[in-house]
């Protein structure tokens, strides 16, 4: 089969644009998904697209670990990841070129709205925090480096008058390292942005003798949103989501996306956007939070939406 016959039978799919390095879609179908940490949501999600896209499109699609939204972008821009997951915050700060990215802004595209991130302030009986305030003088996680995590947690501290380097001793851990260290008794509390339930949030709270706390965050919203974009929205961590957990959690809220480069072709992007809400049941198999991927959900944002996402959603009569 000569190039042109290849290309006609299939591989005008794929052919023609560089996402890595010099390597085309064309001559290899491995599609890095850019996560997070193995204690969160979007490391299992992110593996649980990956055996969609390998199953039902023929990709060989495979999730990374990462440091989370902000690392994510860096490598979306630098086209070392096909596809991320990210929150809002992140990807807005990242298009623009400000914060983190200050100066460097990254031509990322909007795929489709996942589920919404909530904020989790978490500590335990016994180190005397109840409230935002309490945190003055602790120690404190704000979420691994290279994370959405850290970005959220700068502007509640900031929302709550606190001073993120002078009122507490902080540290930079993932959510998993975060509970070990609360665990250990070598860290008060912590900051973690993630879904419903999260995994290293509920081992917390199962470990016996300890039990959780979680800090209100609800009441920061309008002071976020008035300096950020109105990026943000209130919301609650139900009741009994957390062993230990005996009454809901107002909380600030940031929604997730799926993001790829510009240079995404129309119809890879197009397959799958397609895919995933066509088999959101096998994502939802995965993690609950996948339930969340519904056309009804698909609401604009700041982030520039893909025109080949935009296309299937406009032909579902779904206005973005």
């Amino acid at each position: 089969m000569n190039r042109r016959e290849f290309l006609g039978a299939g591989g005008s799919l794929i052919a023609g644009t560089t996402l890595l390095g010099s390597t085309t879609f064309a001559q290899q179908t491995n599609i890095v998904i850019a996560t997070g940490g193995t204690g969160g949501v979007y490391y299992p999600l992110g593996g649980g697209m990956g055996n969609v896209l390998t199953k039902h499109l023929g990709y060989a699609a495979t999730a990374r670990v990462t440091g989370g939204s902000v690392d994510n972008m860096k490598l979306i821009g630098s086209k070392q990841a096909e596809m991320a997951l990210t929150q809002v915050d992140a990807a807005y700060d990242a298009l623009k070129g400000e914060d983190k990215f200050k100066g460097t802004p990254y031509p990322i595209r909007q795929l489709m709205v996942l589920y919404p991130n909530r904020m989790h302030v978490v500590s335990i009986e016994g180190k005397g925090i109840e409230k935002m305030a309490d945190l003055r003088g602790k120690r404190v996680s704000t979420g691994s480096p290279g994370s959405a995590t850290e970005v959220f947690a700068f502007r509640c501290i900031e929302a709550a008058g606190l001073d993120k380097d002078k009122d507490m001793r902080r540290e930079r851990l993932g959510v998993a390292e975060s509970t070990n260290a609360i665990k250990d008794g070598k860290i008060d509390a912590y900051f973690w942005v993630g879904g419903l339930p999260t995994a290293a949030v509920t081992d917390l709270g199962a470990t016996p003798g300890t039990k959780i706390k979680l800090i209100d965050t609800a009441d920061l919203v309008p002071k976020m949103n008035a300096k950020y974009n109105n990026l943000y929205t209130d919301g609650v961590i139900p009741a009994k989501m957390y062993p230990g957990q005996d009454k809901d959690n107002p909380v600030s809220v940031i929604q997730n996306i799926l993001v790829g480069h510009e240079s995404m072709p129309d119809k890879v992007a197009y397959d799958i956007v397609k895919t995933f809400v066509e088999r959101r049941d096998d994502l939802v198999a995965v993690h609950g939070e996948a339930a969340s991927i519904t056309l009804e959900n698909q609401k604009n944002s700041p982030i520039p939406w893909h025109p080949a996402a935009l296309k299937y959603f406009t032909e579902r009569g779904v206005k973005v």
